[in-house]
Order: structure tokens, then sequence, then C-alpha cells
């Protein structure tokens, strides 16, 4: 089973995506644990702060190294309790990390317990990226905090998990598996506002009918992302 811990300032923000559809089947089947830390229960002083001014000045709050250390010590530890030697990946989600991909998804599905570190504010300490594993991006844009960047990477993840869909094949064909984007799929009315559905996909012949969708997935990558392509 894969257990993924989320350290964040906003627990809170993970109760309502993760009580539907998928990711809650995957929780009750024992396909997947989640469990949230609160930063704040690692701050030392009364007011439960995180967070301080940068030295040399400037504008915004810096997460503090020490609080999130002390948090990320507590959450392996406890890992360890849980079972020896358990595959562990602790990942801070970063817009200055690697831009988050389906091919990492399929790799990060293959720990046993992932730690996604979500910052917040102006950033973090420096000091941090000394002890996490790996940095993601989920684009070149910021947000506020890490929290939906964490919850991307937990629906991809665990969508993935052997057995957590009802039709496993569901995932071979989709977009981004082996960079190429899905072809156009249709379904009822046959025709709409006199637009008909391919004739092919009404033939009955299944070579023909995958040939097809090959060659509309390939031409629609390289008309849409032809990057994809030239990354293969």
């Amino acid at each position: 089973m894969l257990h993924i811990s989320v350290l964040t300032l906003f627990p809170e923000l993970f109760v309502s995506p993760f009580s539907q559809s998928i990711i809650k089947r995957a929780i009750d089947t024992k396909k997947v644990s989640l469990e949230y830390v609160n930063l704040r229960d690692f701050s030392t002083d009364s007011y439960k702060s995180v967070d301080d001014h940068p030295y040399g000045g400037g504008h915004g709050m810096i997460m503090r190294v020490d609080i999130i250390d002390r948090a990320l010590q507590k959450t392996k530890t406890d890992s360890r309790l849980r079972g020896n030697d358990i595959k562990t990946k602790t990942i801070l989600l970063d817009p200055q990390g690697t831009t988050y991909t389906q091919a990492k998804a399929k790799k990060l599905g293959t720990f046993e317990h992932l730690i996604l570190l979500c910052g917040h504010y102006e950033g973090i300490d420096e000091r941090v990226r000394a002890l996490v594993d790996e940095e993601i991006s989920i684009g070149d844009y910021v947000l506020t905090g890490g929290e939906i960047p964490a919850m991307i990477i937990v629906d991809s993840v665990v969508r993935l998990l052997p057995k957590t869909l009802k039709k496993a094949e569901a995932t071979i064909d989709e977009s981004f598996t082996d960079n190429i984007l899905e072809y156009p799929q249709y379904t009822r009315p046959e025709i709409y506002k006199n637009q008909r559905i391919p004739e092919i996909l009404l033939s009955g012949n299944h070579q023909k009918i995958d040939e097809w969708r090959k060659e509309r997935a390939r031409e629609r990558t390289k008309i849409r992302r032809p990057d994809l392509l030239r990354s293969k």
C-alpha cells in the first residue's frame, strides 16, 4: 500500500477533494493511505508561527528551515515505525522544480511512501532544498501555495495504482502515455448539429478502428503539442 504524507499549513483543504470518487475508493480499499501533517504543530512559539522576515530585506515572509526539518524528521520516523526499509521519496512542491509529467506520476507510484512538502508565503528558506529528494513544479506559473500541486500529484499517482480504476486498461491510451495525446472519442447521439461521428467507428472492424485511432492521436499531437514528439 502506498502511504502519502502531506506537510502543509492548511490540512483542511484536502478533506473535500479526497473524500470523493477514485481517491476515496482507493483509501477504502486500502490501496493508499493519506495523512496531513500540520507544519504549525512544529512551531515553538505561542503564535504557532512558521515564517519570518528574509535576511537582507525584501517583500513577504519566508518559511523557516528548522520548523520544516522537524516536521520532516517526525514524518520519516513515524514512517519507519510502520515498516523497515520502505522506499520513500520526499518532494518539495516549488515553481523552480522539474516540470511534472505522466512519466513522473508512474515513477512516483513505485514508492511505498511519498512525502509532499507544500511551500507557502513568499517562499522557503533555501536550506530546505537540501532536506528533500526532489523538487517538482506543475507548470510555469505561481500559485499561493503548494497545496493544489500536492492534490494534483496525489490524484495522478493514485489513479495509476493497480486495481484502483475499475477498468485498468483505462489508463493505457490516455493523453501523454508514450508522449502522445489521446485520440478523439465520441458517444451518442450519432449526429449532433450536423456533426456526424467518423464512419470508421461504426464499422465494427476493430483493427481498422485501432489504426485510425493511432493515426488521429499522432496527428493531434503533431498539431497541438509537437514538443511531445520532439522529446521522444
